[in-house]
């Protein structure tokens, strides 16, 4: 049968917490009221040098080798191969809520929206993950813009040109902006889906310390200002060779 929703996993040497998500996803189509088999999953594998690509496969995931190492290059790749006319992209380190297909698929038939995002929440919390939590809920008040698993029509990717492969980071910002855009030709909006919130994973956070994203504002605020090769410490945190 063709996919209804196509959910798009860009992934580099993700082994570890693959399957972790791929658990989640299986919970949320299984929960699908228009089956399980109305959504296909792909994992855009990003030249991953573990068993990233034999268990996307073993689990049953559509597998697309992306060259380029920018991270928008790596969903459009994925997106590329999609057969559903509704669009889901998702980090492979993250888990999604067990309803969030039905939801999806209901805010995007109501035609009332042009893009959304679940949102998150952490695996767990301090107060330097906290402080930096009501930070980014603020702005995603602000802006309507927010992270987690991202949906929007495939119809509408395709115009507004998927992701720009000039940012090497922030490119989800870019494509909200870029489907709020076309949502308001008809008179379309985006929507905040916090009632099917993902869980985020904190490995960032282990790695660089429970309050980074304070003392990493400047750097990106600068990445916002600015396309082309990123920075050596964006490179550092979005494009590291190994994963913790």
């Amino acid at each position: 049968m063709i996919p209804r929703l196509t959910l798009v996993i860009p992934a580099y040497n993700e082994s570890q917490l693959l399957p972790r998500l791929l658990d989640t996803v299986d919970v949320a189509r299984a929960r699908y009221r228009h089956g399980a088999d109305a959504i296909e999953v792909i994992v855009a594998d990003n030249g991953s040098t573990d068993d990233t690509a034999a268990i996307a496969a073993a689990r049953g995931c559509r597998v697309v080798p992306v060259v380029p190492r920018n991270i928008g290059a790596v969903r459009n790749g994925g997106a590329r191969e999609a057969r559903g006319e509704l669009l889901c992209f998702v980090d492979a380190d993250g888990q999604v809520h067990p309803e969030v297909f039905n939801v999806v698929d209901e805010l995007l038939s109501s035609g009332k929206y042009s893009v959304g995002a679940t949102g998150v929440r952490p695996e767990r919390w301090s107060v330097g993950i906290a402080v930096t939590w009501v930070l980014l809920v603020t702005l995603v008040t602000l802006t309507r813009v927010d992270t987690g698993l991202i949906f929007c029509r495939r119809d509408d990717f395709i115009a507004v040109g998927g992701y720009d492969e000039r940012w090497y980071a922030a490119e989800d910002i870019m494509l909200h902006l870029a489907l709020m855009r076309l949502g308001r030709t008809r008179r379309q909006r985006a929507v905040l889906a916090r009632r099917v919130k993902g869980i985020a994973s904190l490995r960032k956070f282990e790695k660089y310390g429970d309050w980074h994203y304070l003392t990493m504002l400047p750097e990106g605020l600068r990445i916002l200002r600015q396309r082309g090769a990123p920075t050596p410490l964006a490179r550092e945190y979005w494009y590291s060779d190994t994963r913790d």
